[in-house]
């Protein structure tokens, strides 16, 4: 997971890059919502170490907030519900209550 967030952060790609936490979500439906959080701020560590510039920072700064608002909605999702949180209601719970990862 880490590693394709990487490929996807190392690309530059804005478009890869928005859609990256819908994607990893849909890739690992029976993830623990929090192992995407945690593959995207790896992810973003290992680039800021390796690469420098403003797409770079750009991406990283990115991956950053977005590790935060998967880890903020893994919570939400939790106050919600008991059990452990997977890459599929990272899903639902954009679809039925905060959009944000749907619409960038």
């Amino acid at each position: 997971m880490a590693e394709f967030a990487l490929r996807e952060l190392a690309s530059g790609d804005s478009t890869r890059i928005r859609g990256l936490v819908r994607q990893l979500a849909a890739d690992w439906p029976e993830e623990k919502a929090l192992s995407i959080s945690f593959a995207l701020s790896s992810a973003a560590a290992t680039l800021e170490e390796a690469m420098r510039g403003p797409s770079v920072q750009a991406a990283t700064d990115a991956a950053f907030r977005f590790a935060a608002l998967v880890a903020a909605d893994t919570l939400a999702i939790e106050a919600m519900r008991p059990g452990p949180v997977l890459g599929r209601d990272l899903g639902h719970f954009w679809h039925r209550v905060d959009p944000y990862f749907l619409k960038i």
